[in-house]
Formats: structure tokens, C-alpha cells, sequence
């Protein structure tokens, strides 16, 4: 049986899993390809990964082809910091407006349009572009993840930078996720075995980030650097387990997704390899 070929995100806001490999605390039982979510997505698709974090989006629109693993999530209880709008309108004044969409999302970008449909009640035009930091940086309202999202976080005044999970928290009263790890049907069929060893090596690595915070934090400042104290503040705001409120929270962006005719039927929003509970 070949070694499983994994993804990881290349953001800094999946260190906390993966630094214990990179520091060679836990070893992964296979090989591990860094890229953007989108990307990961694309692979996972085609067969060119057979296991990997998957944004929500992407799972819950194609949940026939991909079995949900158990325990890890990228998600927020309440602020995410790494998913935002930039816009000096609020999200309900944005009808017919033209928003510059980054091209490595589809989590975020679907929240963005739940939350203005479903919350606002506005439509919105979607423009995917290469750099939607520098049409903030021009007014225009732009949609940007993970580091440049960070990056826009300290350079724009509050009142312009829309966190889309603490708009998401005060709407539902529960958690997002952002992405989940999955891997492909087939795999799963013919490496039951492998794909659960994959799974106990990263949430041992996850362990091991929550433990050893300081290996952490420096592996993501020479990632990206950030003022002193930001990796810490960063981190807590985060959510790495698929627990219950995170389920509940997945659950409900499936229903929301569904609602606006963004995926199909609405899947059972159940992990189907998980490990023996200890």
C-alpha cells in the first residue's frame, strides 16, 4: 500500500497542527503538499491528494465523494481575524455593490455571501481578482483571507476591516468552520487502516501545538512576522477541534448554504472516521 498523500494549508493559521512535523516531534505517516485551500481543494478532487483539509464549502457541496474525518476543524468560536471584508460601507448598505474576491477561498467567500443574502438581505456582485488587498488599499470593498487578511487587520482602521466570524457569531449565536479534513471515498475504501493513522498522527500533532506554544508562535513569526504577542492572541481566537459547537455551527452553514442554492441537498453532517475515544 503506497504512503497517503496529504495537503496542508500554506496560511500560518494551520501551524498549531502542523509545526510537530515540521519539528519533528510526530511523524506523519505519509507525505504532506502545502498550498491555498483552493488548491487543496482542486487536488483532493482529482486524486493528486488523498486526504487533506478541505474548505467547509467544498465538503458540504460534495460530501457523496468525500468521508469527513473526526476531531480537527479550522474554524472560530466567536472572531476569526483571518476572514474579512474590507469596506468603509456596512455589509448592509453593499446592494448591487462590485466586491474584489480573493481566488483562494471558498468557505469565506460563501459565508460572505450567506451573511449579506441571509442577514442583510443585499446581493452583491463578486469580482475574483489576484491582489484584493490592493482594491482595499484603492476603496473598494474587498474580500481577503488568511495572512493578507491579518495584513489588512493592522493596517486599516477598525471600522473598516468586517470580521466575518464574530458577524457570523452575533447573527447565529454559534461557531463557524472554515474548513475540515477529509479525505476521498475511494482511499478510505482500500486504506481504512492508513487514513486513521493519518488522523491519529495530526490530532497528536495538535497535541503537541497546544503544548508547545512557543515552537508554535516563532515557526509562524518566521512565516509571516507580526508585533510582539500578536501569534498568542491569534492562536486563542481560534478553533482546531471538531467538537460539538463546531458540528452545530457546520450544520448550520450547511442549512444556510442550502437556503441561498449555493450546494445541493443539504448532507448529514457526521464524521465518518474518527478515532477510538481514550
Amino acid at each position: 500500500m503506497r504512503p497517503l498523500r496529504a495537503g496542508r494549508i500554506i496560511y500560518t493559521n494551520d501551524i498549531p497542527i502542523y509545526a510537530a512535523f515540521d519539528e519533528g516531534a510526530v511523524t506523519f505517516p505519509g507525505s504532506l503538499l502545502g498550498a491555498v485551500p483552493a488548491e487543496l481543494n482542486a487536488m483532493l478532487f482529482d486524486g493528486r491528494l488523498d486526504l487533506s483539509p478541505i474548505s467547509a464549502f467544498a465538503y458540504l457541496a460534495n460530501a457523496d465523494k468525500f468521508a469527513l474525518l473526526g476531531r480537527l476543524c479550522i474554524g472560530s468560536r466567536k472572531d476569526v481575524w483571518s476572514v474579512v471584508l474590507v469596506s468603509a460601507e456596512p455589509l448592509a448598505a453593499l446592494n448591487g455593490a462590485r466586491i474584489a474576491v480573493t481566488k483562494e477561498s471558498a468557505s469565506g467567500r460563501n459565508l460572505l455571501r450567506v451573511l449579506l443574502e441571509r442577514r442583510y438581505g443585499v446581493r452583491a456582485e463578486f469580482v475574483e481578482v489576484d491582489d484584493p488587498l490592493a482594491h482595499a488599499v484603492a476603496g473598494q470593498p474587498a474580500f481577503l483571507i488568511g495572512d493578507r487578511a491579518i495584513d489588512a487587520q493592522l493596517a486599516f482602521a477598525p471600522g473598516l476591516v468586517h470580521d466575518l466570524g464574530s458577524l457570523w457569531h452575533q447573527w447565529t449565536g454559534g461557531d463557524m468552520v472554515y474548513a475540515v479534513w477529509a479525505a476521498r471515498r475511494d482511499v478510505v475504501a482500500a486504506n481504512p487502516a492508513g487514513v486513521r493513522a493519518a488522523l491519529e498522527a495530526l490530532v497528536t500533532a495538535r497535541a503537541w501545538g497546544y503544548a508547545n506554544p512557543e515552537p508554535v508562535i516563532a515557526a509562524a513569526a518566521a512565516h509571516v512576522a507580526r508585533p510582539a504577542g500578536f501569534y498568542a492572541a491569534y492562536f486563542a481566537t481560534l478553533n482546531f477541534e471538531l467538537d460539538a459547537p463546531a458540528l452545530l455551527g457546520l450544520g448550520r452553514f450547511a442549512d444556510e448554504l442550502a437556503a441561498i442554492g449555493a450546494i445541493g441537498t443539504r448532507p448529514s453532517i457526521a464524521p465518518e472516521v474518527d478515532l477510538v475515544a481514550r
